[in-house]
């Protein structure tokens, strides 16, 4: 079969990193979850050669080599162990990290790294030219952060919404999710009722006629989202709504502190810079400590 047209499974870079191993043990668990397979890839990239006379100061290609199969053996041997039932394969990619994780994932899979080192989000957001360069995200990607005690399973999914193609796609994985881990989906909408230049001028009434104005608009976006995106797998699904007049990125950041998963959709141009243009995205992972789900553009439409 063509590498290309493998079924779905689950990406994970990993670099020998806390925060790699964190986001290999959340991989194990999603492949397990979802029945699909779990490929454990790492980028040996290129060794910069310094110093005077052409010494090099960096490990050889054959070091880098020997070194990233040890790590690939080792986390598929993690793997083995905690989760016997999933078929794991390792992937040895030339490419710098970011980019060798990239090119492996495909559309129905899903892309989990931790949030430092060469594997985490830092280097998907800000990494080298040739990821830069790369083509968009083409699946979601789950951020794991790196925690010394993480907490068992409380079966609570968190997604943000705001009506958007993109929350779109968000609600739709949040729901996927759910279902796959017998989880509970909390639907987020938060807005900030914008007032006019002389807000102080305004009665009591017409606040709450302003602020009653949009809370309508939030019911009716999250309604909408949900009539779109349930189907017969997830109408049996817990559901519930938190609409609240407050900052995006502070409301989903609240509402997931007690959450397996937080989810959101980023806009932009797609790709790398569709995971740092988005605000709201950008901010949840930068603070969230629970693993985050981001829904790239055009990724998650299946």
């Amino acid at each position: 079969m063509d590498e290309r047209e493998r079924p779905p499974a689950v990406v994970i870079g990993l670099d020998g990193t806390p925060a790699s191993h964190a986001a290999l043990v959340w991989a194990t668990e999603e492949a397990a979850r979802r029945g699909v397979q779990l490929r454990i890839v790492h980028g040996v990239g290129t060794p910069v050669v310094t110093g005077a006379h052409g010494a090099s100061g960096r490990a050889t290609v054959e070091d880098l080599r020997e070194a990233g199969h040890d790590l690939l053996t080792a986390g598929a041997a993690y793997a083995d162990q905690a989760r016997p039932e999933v078929d794991v394969a390792t992937v040895l990619a030339p490419e710098d990290a970011p980019a060798a994780l990239l090119d492996e994932a495909l559309p129905e899979d899903v892309i989990v790294v931790g949030t430092r080192g060469l594997g985490g989000v830092r280097a998907i957001m800000l990494g080298s030219v040739s990821v830069r360069a790369s083509s968009e995200a083409p699946c979601p990607v789950v951020v794991v952060p790196h925690v010394e005690n993480p907490p068992p399973h409380r079966g609570r999914v968190v997604v943000g919404v705001d009506g958007s193609d993109s929350s779109r796609r968000a609600l739709r994985f949040a729901l996927h999710e759910a279902l796959v881990s017998g989880s509970e989906v909390v639907v987020v909408n938060s807005w900030e009722m914008p007032l006019p230049a002389d807000a102080e001028s305004l009665t009591a009434d017409a606040r709450l006629l302003h602020e009653d104005m949009f809370d309508r608009q939030s019911e009716e976006v999250v309604a909408g989202l949900l009539a779109e995106v349930v189907d017969d797998r997830t109408e049996h699904l817990e559901i519930t709504a938190l609409r609240t007049q407050s900052n995006p990125v502070d409301a989903l950041l609240e509402a997931g502190q007690d959450a397996d998963l937080l989810v959101v959709g980023s806009r932009g141009r797609g790709g790398v810079r569709g995971l740092v243009m988005g605000s709201v995205s950008q901010g949840v992972l930068r603070h969230a400590r629970v693993p985050v789900a981001v829904l790239p553009p055009h990724s998650g439409d299946e």
